[in-house]
């Protein structure tokens, strides 16, 4: 069409938005029409950003984002992709070196008009999808349900689906040899929003008027300045009324009075999966991956679409061939055929894949659906774009650290060890604290020590958004972090809170910061002396404890207030316990493991102290044998002891030994003992170590005994609720400070016949259940199994059903393996003679099925060499110059402590 054929006035191109058939009409009729001047729905005070989108570096999709100076959450998203008809628009323009503005109302206005309805957004896109831009509900609860245009007009055509009658008519529309008039299809699209906004005026978007009122204003200052030889895109609902004539008077009268705020904008990169998003920020439309290949394919678009199915098929390893993507392309084919459709579409085409490609299942079809349909693309803009200070920042550190922001997840592995991986940890760290969320930490490999990290990362477009609102903090990451960690201690009401911060504060290596947070934290412990409360700050000033290795950070700090937490919750606990019901047991026994674990982290990874200490411990008990013994032990080791040990030999003994490993020991051992039997029933036997010891933990033994008094105390109590004494008995025997004996009475006792039916499952509960190992622990001790089945198969037909829940989700919690193990276990029964019939142990009487005879004492011998290696304790040369192994290697080192590993 020539300029002299084209109708007066100016072109007005109704599209629909991130419409790729809208997009490849509106560039056909850019390039028939060339208008003097191309005006956009959008933004107008982004006119000065629009020259980056000719920038190479500049790649969609992107978004405009308009933010608020005072208030950076109260923000706004224009998005725009490759096949969105705005940005085919835009970049025609700058190529063609034609002019190119915006013309919607603007982001000041917007912005404070959503202001007060919880719409912080508004993404400009999906106009035909959700009426007017993403902005329904702008009104309140009591606004008109928005209409959906297409999908009226779907339903006139007959279509249940319109997405389906959209795909019919637009996008798979065909010229089959003919001219076609490249204003035909926006005629026919205003005709049909004509007649709809004759029926349904403003189609429950009563805004629209505004921002229609304002385009108008622009389109007349463009005609002004170009003449009539302009072109516009906008949504097609608002085509009509930008063809209806108003006066201009009327037009600024519904833009007097209009909210304002100021408004600072700029370009982000956006993503695929957020363009398939119908809330928050997204457009709203399903499919931007299969609507990006249909703009993109020249021809044969499903041939071609198919073989990137196949392709990603293969880098998954599923066996995909040629003649699966013949016969997906002949089924979607005939399938479009049959239904009547002019081209196969989404539908057609995800039927085939599953039924050739994905052999009926919808498992692999789902990633077909994230990876292709919606698709994993983001975008990226130029430095020269603007940005807060805090953004450019960051996007200095993630190009230094090569921490790349990505829309897939990934997960990302950190030696702390290493410079390059323990700065990216600070970074993550730091804008954890700042509630930028781009990192999460994640369950990594086992490991037991402190300097390897796992963590989940995601790129949002949102968190622009949130680096906008970290922003008003600080120019740069450290200096925010440090300031909002400030603030926060300042602001905090609970313990854990302060103590959680403390933790992110040397996670996150802010020194400034942590003086501020350590002397809140000492406030709040002073004044809190609710026991729950304190359990649930000691877990994190404990890990806190283990961080000074790796990264090089002072906390002996912590300790003192570490200690005097766990003091103080070992003379508050088992008042507490006493008097609960089950979800306050519960919660107090999930402390209670918590407590467990903080102490073993307190008396294993508590800072250097160096001091001497002396301990003094006097045990008398009832044994065979009356000994009394000299042990002198003088070496380079860091503790030197001198003590009187029981011996159960008669004699006098002399070695001198000689260690050749990392530890030099010279030592003269001198052993005297007499012994004594005057009673085999009556004998003492008295033990006295007095120790003098230089090392890193005086106090250590100490909080630990203390600890193990209080879940003895636990255990014990039959006031205490049953969960947190099974609790406290399974720690105990865990820990080895309980012998299996004793478990085995305790259990014996919460089982017994007077305890009512609920308290002994909670005890089961507590001792297997809801832990590491719980089951294992029935498989392997068949005495402890045996007396849960007891218990059991007497319990009371009437009383069995109100256990059962509680047990059944005990034992739910077992893998597989281990319930059928118990069941077989159970079903055959105990041996005669068997442990679990005498109840004299391991040792008594047969085994039981798949039980051995008792110790392997050569397989024992075989393993401990290697055992001996990994904790570090290198075997020791023997009076032979042999090393000791086996029986005599245990009973040379007995008195060796595993602790001296560190």
């Amino acid at each position: 069409m020539t300029r002299a054929e084209r109708p007066a006035g100016p072109l007005l191109l109704g599209v629909r938005h991130h419409g790729p058939g809208s997009a490849r009409a509106v560039r056909a009729a850019l390039d028939a029409a060339r208008p003097q001047a191309v005006l956009v729905e959008g933004p107008p005070e982004a006119d000065a950003l629009l020259p980056l989108a000719a920038d190479e570096r500049m790649r969609p999709p992107v978004a405009l984002l308009a933010h608020a100076v005072d208030d950076p959450g109260q923000a706004a998203f224009w998005p725009l992709a490759a096949f969105s008809p705005e940005w085919i628009a835009i970049r025609w323009a700058l190529e063609h070196g034609v002019p190119v503005r915006f013309i919607d109302l603007p982001a000041a206005n917007s912005l404070a008009m959503t202001q007060g309805n919880g719409e912080g957004h508004e993404d400009g896109g999906a106009e035909e999808d959700e009426g007017a831009d993403g902005e329904e509900g702008a009104e309140g609860p009591a606004a008109r349900a928005p209409i959906d245009p297409i999908g009226v007009l779907a339903r006139t055509a007959g279509y249940d689906d319109p997405e389906r009658w959209w795909e019919d008519v637009v996008e798979h529309r065909t010229r089959d040899g003919e001219a076609v008039d490249p204003r035909a299809p926006f005629a026919a699209l205003a005709e049909a929003m004509t007649a709809l906004r004759e029926v349904y005026g403003d189609g429950g978007h009563p805004r629209d008027a505004v921002r229609e009122a304002h385009m108008r204003i622009q389109l007349r200052k463009a005609v002004k300045e170009f003449g009539d030889d302009i072109a516009v895109v906008c949504g097609a609902w608002h085509v009509p009324a930008l063809g209806t004539r108003t006066t201009l008077t009327a037009d600024r009268a519904l833009l007097k009075g209009l909210p304002k705020v100021k408004a600072e904008l700029t370009w982000v990169p956006w993503s695929h999966r957020r363009l398939a998003r119908h809330s928050g920020y997204g457009a709203g439309i399903d499919s931007p991956g299969w609507y990006g290949h249909l703009f993109d394919a020249p021809d044969r678009p499903i041939e071609r679409w198919m073989t990137k199915v196949a392709g990603l098929m293969r880098d998954e390893d599923r066996f995909v061939s040629s003649a699966h993507v013949i016969e997906a392309v002949r089924l979607a084919e005939t399938l479009a055929a049959m239904r009547g459709r002019p081209l196969a579409g989404l539908g057609e085409t995800t039927d085939a894949i599953r039924a050739v490609m994905c052999e009926g299942s919808d498992v692999p079809l789902a990633l077909v659906q994230d990876r292709l349909i919606v698709g994993e693309a983001l975008g990226e803009v130029p430095d020269t774009a603007p940005a807060v200070p805090l953004q450019r920042d960051l996007t200095r550190q993630q190009r230094t650290l090569r921490l790349r922001p990505e829309a897939q997840e990934r997960e990302l592995e950190l030696d702390l060890r290493k410079d390059n991986d323990a700065a990216r940890s600070r970074l993550l760290h730091r804008l954890r604290i700042l509630a930028v969320g781009w990192g999460e930490p994640a369950a990594g490999r086992a490991s037991t020590g402190t300097f390897r990290e796992s963590w989940r990362l995601r790129w949002e477009p949102e968190l622009y958004v949130q680096v906008a609102e970290a922003g008003t903090w600080g120019t740069t990451v450290l200096s925010a972090a440090t300031a909002k960690a400030g603030a926060q201690a300042a602001s905090a009401t609970a313990l854990a809170e302060v103590t959680a911060l403390a933790e992110q504060c040397l996670l996150a290596e802010l020194p400034d910061a942590l003086p501020v947070v350590m002397r809140a934290l000492a406030d709040r412990a002073a004044l809190d002396s609710d026991v729950g409360r304190l359990a649930d700050a000691l877990p994190a000033l404990a890990r806190t404890l283990r961080y000074g290795d790796v990264r090089s950070t002072d906390t002996a700090a912590l300790a003192g207030v570490a200690a005097g937490l766990a003091e103080r919750i070992c003379v508050g606990l088992p008042p507490a316990c006493t008097g609960l019901d089950a979800d306050g047991a519960a919660e107090l026994r999930g402390r209670v493991d918590a407590v467990h674990t903080a102490i073993g982290l307190l008396t294993g990874a508590a800072p250097a102290n160096p001091g001497t200490a002396t301990d003094t411990s006097t045990e008398t008990g009832t044994d065979a044998d009356t000994d009394t013994g000299t042990d002198t032990d003088t070496g380079t080791d860091a503790d030197t002891e001198t003590g009187t040990d029981a011996d159960a030999d008669t004699g006098t003994d002399a070695n001198v030994d000689t260690g050749t490993d990392a530890d030099t020991d010279t030592s003269t051992n001198a052993d005297t003992d007499t012994s004594t039997n005057a009673n085999a029933n009556a004998d003492t036997d008295t033990d006295t170590d007095t120790g003098t010891g230089t090392g890193t933990n005086a106090d250590t033994g100490g909080l630990r005994g203390r600890w193990t008094a209080v879940l003895h105390k636990l255990a014990a109590r039959d006031t205490v609720a049953g969960v947190i004494r099974g609790r406290a008995t399974r720690l105990l025997l865990d820990e080895g400070r309980l012998a299996e004996d004793d478990a085995a009475r305790l259990m014996g006792l919460a089982l017994s016949p007077g305890t009512p039916p609920a308290d002994a499952a909670e005890w089961i509960e507590g001792f297997v259940g809801g832990a590491a190992g719980g089951g294992m622990l029935l498989v392997h001790d068949e005495r402890l199994l045996g007396l849960v089945d007891a218990w059991l198969t007497g319990m009371p037909a009437d009383r069995f059903a109100d256990v059962l829940p509680l047990l059944r989700r005990t034992f739910s919690a077992y893998e597989a393996g281990v319930r059928r193990t118990l069941g077989e276990l159970v079903r055959r029964g105990p041996s005669a003679g068997g442990p679990a019939a005498t109840g004299t142990g391991a040792g008594a009487g047969a085994p039981a099925p798949g039980f051995g005879q008792g110790l392997d004492e050569a397989r024992a011998d075989a393993v401990e060499p290697v055992l001996r290696l990994l904790l570090g304790l290198h075997n020791d040369p023997g009076p032979d110059g042999d090393a000791r192994s086996g029986r005599a290697g245990r009973a040379a080192n007995v008195e060796e402590p595993l602790g001296a590993t560190g």
